[in-house]
């Protein structure tokens, strides 16, 4: 071998030695994401969970690792449908966790931005760390007996009553600004079906689902009554469903999202003769 070729090979084999050693090829020590949240949504009032739907337009748990400092972003997941929720993928450390959903904000502030309420929590997650929020729900939504199917459509009875007051949601919401008394407008009565037991919005048959609407403040003389709706299209024979009412009022939460979460009741099973 010339000593061109000698040169050659030698400068190679440093080469090899210097990227080997170069942080790009260093092991990543740091430990997977392993703590874990676990919480629910309850009615501070009864004490009850706060049914929910599995998606979007459920109870959203948002998370914020203080840790981080100034540059800590948020990490948002929803709700189970029984108002439970958890993650199993956090890091141990130092958290803000506030939850928003079809009852009164927890955070509360006015148009300036002057805190009026804060009844989120700062906790620190390490292991299994378990967490309750005690909220105020707009609407209690009720079966009212079983559901009755006649040709394939299933027609059920419910109840609709406020769970926080009128001149307690006014107390609280309308020190926030641009208050309306439009907002405690009932607006919809959703009858979802579906094969799925996560029955909702988010898991619905759109060929069988039924809904009442209203406008304005119509509904106000059927709160507390008896309530009939019916789904549409014919389900057919043979086959097991499963149904939930869910109402909903004309505020959005959080403020200024465009989201109208609806208040839920607990799925029944329904067998189609």
């Amino acid at each position: 071998m010339d000593m061109k070729k000698i040169a050659i090979s030698i400068l190679l084999a440093g080469l090899v030695v210097s990227f080997s050693s170069c942080s790009l090829f260093e092991i990543d020590n740091y430990d997977a994401p392993g703590e874990t949240l676990r919480g629910e949504v309850v009615d501070v009032a009864t004490g009850e969970p706060v049914l929910t739907d599995q998606g979007s337009e459920g109870i959203r748990v948002r998370l914020k690792e203080l840790s981080w400092g100034p540059n800590a972003t948020y990490q948002d997941f929803n709700c189970m449908p029984n108002g439970t929720f958890q993650n199993t993928k956090l890091f141990k450390g130092n958290y803000h966790v506030q939850v928003d959903g079809p009852f009164i904000p927890l955070i509360r502030e006015d148009e300036n931005g002057v805190p009026l309420a804060d009844e989120s929590k700062t906790m620190d997650i390490s292991g299994v760390t378990q967490v309750k929020f005690e909220v105020q729900p707009f609407l209690k939504v009720e079966w009212v007996g079983d559901p009755t199917v006649s040709n394939g459509k299933i027609t059920a009875r419910v109840k609709v009553t406020r769970a926080v007051s009128e001149a307690d949601f006014r107390a609280k919401i309308e020190p926030m600004g641009g208050y309306s008394n439009a907002f405690l407008n009932v607006t919809d009565i959703q009858l979802f079906v579906s094969y799925s037991s996560s029955v909702g919005y988010r898991a619905r048959d759109e060929r069988w689902s039924g809904k009442n609407e209203y406008s304005g403040s119509t509904f106000n003389s059927l709160l507390g009554t008896t309530v009939t709706i019916q789904s549409i299209g014919a389900i057919p024979s043979g086959r097991t469903v499963f149904v939930r009412a869910a109402a909903r009022i004309n505020y959005d939460t959080p403020k200024g999202s465009g989201t109208k979460r609806w208040n839920y009741n607990e799925a029944l099973e329904v067998m189609i003769p």
